[in-house]
């Protein structure tokens, strides 16, 4: 019978420091690093490569009979001591257990999501490593996956097999069956569809830690998108903020899935990952509530770190001839579509967001090199500027 081994707590990452950045401190009985986190900050959790890792190991430590509420596994930054849900001996040669992915503070889908793992002892040596339910396959060249194999990144594959290798009996290899029960149903909601991994998640992280979306990790996340559109032969691209910018990039222009890259708040971010690649065209385009932003210099939009719309947009006003009201109207809405009222009701919204489409240009140029065409846009897919060379899907005439 299934022993459930589920903390009454919230799973945390055992830790007494204090300091804010998370600190590998050596300890006195191992060689090995541990990482310390701050208790009262839940800005850090565990990837799902560290999630499988330790649920691997929880199972192989079931076909010995220990039974483990937690374990310790070995990441590249050093060890980490996580919960182990449940863990089961099916024989003397088979073994399961499932680890939770830990909450925090991230707007990350996979929090809370139940990784198992199963693992089969085997008379040859080596550790074998696949995907079950709810683990994706690549599709599409580009990522860290070879096309055709399961979605398990290469760091989760190391941990795997290191953390394992160290538990096996002398002699004995294994075979790792990584599955996600949730994984088909919640990998809709990720870019995995886009980045052509199908029916599931990946298995990710290259520390064994997650850390809030302004991470390397997420950022690298991100950038799979440009990897796959280049390694697919795109070079004229169109950056948006998100699925709101990919739907109306799609209505407006003649462009392939692949071809539109969601920035999320890394504006900066992705536009210097663009500087580095082989870019002949570049559009970007989106709602004003976004892009406004980068006018004034904002390249990382999250909101509750920059905003700065209603100052953007009333300088502009300003600056094409609004009058004293009028900026006062603009400045005191509540929300960027109450902004484009005000300036409609003067027929000035064509001229401002001219002026402000001309200052994101300007921006971009000046801290990336970069000169990108510029569409912003109301709610409904309405251009609010035309000081553009974009050729738009309804303007294209059949040959």
């Amino acid at each position: 019978m299934e022993e459930d081994n589920s903390p009454q707590e919230k799973q945390t990452i055992s830790t007494n420091s204090k300091s804010v950045n998370p600190q590998i401190v050596e300890g006195n009985t191992s060689s090995t690093s541990n990482i310390f986190f701050p208790p009262e900050s839940d800005e850090y959790g565990i990837t799902t490569g560290s999630a499988a890792t330790a649920a691997a190991l929880a199972a192989m430590l079931a076909i010995k009979g220990e039974s483990a509420s937690r374990v310790d596994i070995t990441t590249p930054l050093g060890n980490l001591n996580i919960s182990v849900k449940s863990s089961a001996k099916i024989n003397d040669s088979h073994g399961k257990a499932s680890v939770v992915k830990m909450p925090y503070h991230d707007p990350d889908i996979t929090i809370n999501l139940e990784v198992q793992a199963e693992v089969r002892l085997k008379d040859e040596t080596g550790i074998v490593i696949k995907g079950g339910e709810g683990v994706g396959r690549v599709t599409k060249p580009g990522l860290q996956v070879p096309m055709g194999d399961v979605a398990i990144n290469p760091v989760p594959c190391e941990m795997i097999r290191s953390n394992l290798g160290n538990a096996l009996p002398p002699g004995k290899g294994a075979e790792v069956l990584i599955e996600v029960p949730e994984g088909r149903e919640i990998a809709k909601k990720t870019m995995n569809p886009r980045l052509g991994i199908v029916d599931g998640i990946s298995i990710l992280g290259t520390t064994g830690i997650a850390r809030s979306m302004n991470s390397k990790s997420f950022q690298k996340a991100k950038k799979c998108q440009l990897d796959v559109a280049l390694a697919e032969g795109y070079h004229e691209l169109v950056f948006v903020p998100g699925n709101i910018g990919e739907k109306m990039a799609h209505k407006l222009l003649d462009v392939d899935d692949d071809q539109i890259i969601q920035m999320g708040n890394l504006v900066g971010y992705m536009l210097g990952e663009a500087k580095k690649s082989d870019i002949s065209h570049l559009i970007i385009m989106g709602h004003a509530g976004k892009l406004v932003k980068i006018a004034g210099g904002i390249f990382q939009t999250e909101h509750r770190l920059a905003d700065g719309r209603r100052e953007v947009i009333t300088t502009h006003t300003g600056l094409v001839g609004g009058d004293k009201n009028l900026m006062e109207k603009v400045f005191r809405s509540n929300t960027t579509e109450d902004m484009i009222e005000a300036l409609d009701s003067e027929n000035l919204t064509e001229t401002v967001f001219n002026s402000i489409a001309q200052s994101i240009t300007k921006r971009c140029q000046e801290r990336f090199n970069l000169k990108p065409e510029v569409l912003i846009l109301k709610m409904d897919g309405t251009i609010l500027n035309n000081n553009h060379n974009v050729e738009l899907a309804m303007q294209k005439t059949s040959i």
